[in-house]
């Protein structure tokens, strides 16, 4: 291909891009209502038998399988049944690891739908879904979603920042952008909800608290696998704090989620669905800009 050539291709690509919107995906609602419910049937299905080649609840598994009596059984960063997070969340979920494995796939991927329902909107379920990373992470039942939904709900209500804190922790790097705002009864509210949760399950199982600090210690500055973005933490997290703190300074609340997916521990291809969450905080930045009539 010729130098012209290149550059005509070029000149285009920039011009398709800069024309491009999110209106451009979107689809009547019951498109997405169907995508929703094959992906629900498909993965519930795949569940069963555990371990089945294309297999799916790979990540859910990790919660399924931890008890309240010894959550770290299995905590090796790179166990494929690891639980590392607090002992809080396992505690939240209890109640429907009592289900039998599929029921509680059935479920959880029913939440974590919702999730993508939330955060795209009707007309953009479709595309959310179909985005390669969710639908990856809806598979899997990761809980990268649900922090994704956390994160937009915290700028209403801070307290959501718990369910980041007490789960994947570096993601809420994200709360940089109240203290640069100078926001501090957010990242209060947020701290403190994070431990009258933490204080409350500490009553409850006090044993299981200092042994999620050891799996913590235990497990620092490990990376994830081959299902993982290979750039280490150390190195995605000076962007992400550098990303939030420009967004904050510059009003621009859709780097928050950016921010805490590179902050998270390790990069999950899943992972990267976080970037949902940029769709509802793009929208509420157009409303805020728009005169009001």
């Amino acid at each position: 291909m010729s130098d012209l050539a290149q550059a005509s291709s070029s000149t285009g690509l920039a011009a398709r891009l800069r024309r491009f919107r999110l209106a451009d995906l979107e689809t009547p609602p019951i498109v997405g209502l169907v995508i929703a419910l094959v992906l629900w049937l498909l993965v519930v299905a795949f569940a069963e038998p555990w371990g089945r080649l294309w297999g799916t609840g790979q990540d859910a598994r990790c919660y399924y399988q931890a008890t309240l009596g010894d959550p770290y059984l299995h905590s090796e960063w790179n166990d494929p049944i690891a639980y590392v997070y607090s002992p809080a969340f396992l505690q939240l979920v209890s109640p429907l690891t009592a289900l039998p494995w599929q029921a509680f796939m059935a479920v959880w991927t029913a939440l974590l739908i919702g999730a993508v329902r939330f955060l795209t909107g009707p007309r953009l379920l479709a595309a959310g879904l179909l985005f390669a990373f969710t639908a990856m992470e809806v598979a899997g039942g990761n809980v990268s979603l649900l922090l994704a939904v956390a994160i937009v709900l915290g700028f209403r209500w801070p307290a959501a920042w718990a369910l980041v804190l007490l789960t994947k922790i570096t993601p809420g790097i994200g709360l940089l952008w109240f203290a640069v705002r100078g926001e501090w009864r957010s990242v209060a509210i947020a701290l403190g909800a994070t431990a009258v949760i933490a204080a409350v399950s500490y009553v409850t199982i006090p044993d299981a608290w200092p042994r999620w600090f050891e799996v913590i210690v235990a497990n620092a500055g490990k990376g994830g696998t081959w299902a993982s973005v290979p750039i280490p933490l150390l190195v995605r997290l000076p962007a992400a704090v550098a990303l939030v703190v420009w967004g904050a300074r510059a009003d621009r609340r859709w780097t928050v989620p950016v921010a805490s997916m590179l902050a998270l521990p390790a990069l999950w291809y899943g992972g990267i669905s976080m970037l949902l969450a940029v769709i509802p905080l793009l929208a509420e930045r157009q409303e805020r800009r728009q005169p009001a009539a």
